[in-house]
């Protein structure tokens, strides 16, 4: 697909231009509202995740929240605002796990008239309640992975085209992918965009936040998992450091050449919880020009007492992230679908328009509520696809790297070999021979 005219934009931290152009082709987002990413428009279904971005300006000047209004809106109203501003900017939120319900309780199966995704459903997700949130975008988390990319491009293909909600897919968990990196471009093809290194165990490429939690040593990003940054890097696929240890995230900043995700992640100077994110690395966030979207989970949120958790929580956590990493590298990830529990105050998809006049009622302005909601997002999913243009542009060729100690098959040992050396080893070792050469046959009498 040819990239459609760019715009310039000025980045607060640098004097060079932003140019804003569409990604590769094939990914997913229809969207009846407009945006200045209109290519967004233009992409076709694609990952297994579902997220509603959400950036705010820096934090770190109140002053600077405190830009006029459009002058035909009352600035104290902010449920006219952030409809306004939502009706404008796609809301995209980083992580929702409602693909992997239609697996455990439907086993998948969306056609047997039992499942009508248009029905108010327990739990917190269904299209109506997302309509009424303003979803933009959400991103599909895959668990079974190749069955859960299937029944989420299915469940997409029976919305009617008109007014269809945009969907991204991404895959939680590199473990879902046996530690191949052949796997990861087997996945793009089908349309995968991001995947989350690691989840809740460690795997070939990366130590996961759950294993230090347990005790465990933090061996960070692993030798194989730099080869996975640099393939993710040179196929324009979104690096999710959402679930990993401190360590796999400083080791996964210092080597990739685009900007990284953290697809559900929240503060860790506010709650010290391993799955958020240290300042160190919110810095480094900034410095790279990545994304860290903010969880609704609430263990996350306050770890002494998740019962109590608010959405004023959520409020504090954008906050210190916007601080720290500045307006433009935060978003949403609310992790709805996947968490029993959600904060008091959004209790489902149809609660993102509370957040907003929250964060406006601290002195947000709308341009800093657009890209809470989604422009963020967009633009780092811009720059990594822009940058694996001029990697590939450079000729490097896809990783063949494998993990440590991997076994191999060794064929038979009358196959007919390329190379020598490798017939004088089977005869060596005696390779055997296919099953299908002992196989007697039946007397005709027998069959």
């Amino acid at each position: 697909m040819a990239d459609v005219t760019s715009r310039a934009e000025l980045s607060p931290e640098q004097d060079t231009p932003l140019q804003t152009g569409t990604p590769d082709g094939n990914a997913l987002i229809i969207h009846p509202q407009t945006s200045p990413y209109n290519w967004l428009r233009r992409w076709r279904v694609t990952l297994v995740t579902a997220g509603f971005a959400v950036l705010l300006a820096p934090f770190t000047s109140i002053g600077s929240w405190l830009s006029p209004v459009e002058s035909s809106i009352n600035p104290a109203n902010y449920a006219l605002r952030t409809k306004r501003v939502l009706e404008t900017t796609p809301l995209i939120d980083g992580h929702n796990n409602f693909p992997w319900l239609l697996r455990v309780e439907l086993h998948n199966r969306i056609y047997d008239g039992k499942f009508d995704p248009n029905q108010r459903l327990l739990g917190y997700t269904d299209i109506s309640r997302m309509r009424r949130g303003m979803t933009g975008d959400p991103s599909w988390i895959v668990r079974d992975t190749l069955e859960q990319i299937d029944v989420a491009k299915r469940f997409i293909a029976e919305s009617p085209e008109s007014g269809r909600i945009a969907s991204m897919l991404g895959i939680e968990g590199g473990h879902q992918l046996g530690g191949s990196i052949a796997a990861v471009r087997q996945v793009y093809d089908l349309g995968v965009r991001y995947i989350t290194t690691t989840h809740n165990c460690d795997n070939a490429w990366a130590t996961s936040a759950s294993t230090v939690a347990k005790g465990g040593a933090d061996n960070g990003l692993s030798p194989l998992g730099a080869a996975y940054i640099r393939e993710m890097n040179r196929l324009g696929m979104m690096i999710d450091l959402s679930h990993v240890s401190h360590q796999t995230m400083r080791d996964a900043l210092s080597i990739t050449q685009t900007p990284v995700i953290f697809s559900h992640s929240g503060a860790y100077s506010v709650t010290p919880h391993l799955r958020n994110v240290p300042d160190d690395v919110l810095r480094s966030i900034r410095r790279t020009r990545g994304i860290v979207m903010a969880v609704f989970v609430n263990r996350f949120l306050n770890m002494h007492d998740p019962s109590a958790v608010t959405i004023h929580d959520v409020v504090d956590h954008i906050w210190h992230l916007a601080e720290v990493a500045s307006q433009e590298h935060v978003g949403i990830g609310s992790d709805f679908s996947g968490t029993p529990f959600t904060p008091s105050g959004l209790e489902d998809v149809s609660k993102y328009p509370d957040l907003m006049e929250l964060l406006m009622a601290r002195e947000a302005t709308d341009d800093q509520i657009r890209l809470l909601a989604g422009d963020n997002l967009l633009r780092v999913w811009e720059s990594i696809q822009r940058r694996a243009r001029e990697i590939q542009a450079q000729g490097e060729k896809p990783v063949e790297e494998e993990y440590e100690g991997r076994k191999w098959h060794k064929g038979y040992k009358s196959s007919p070999y390329m190379y020598r050396e490798t017939r004088e080893r089977a005869a060596r070792e005696n390779w055997g021979y296919p099953d299908q050469f002992n196989v007697a046959v039946k007397a005709e009498n027998d069959l």
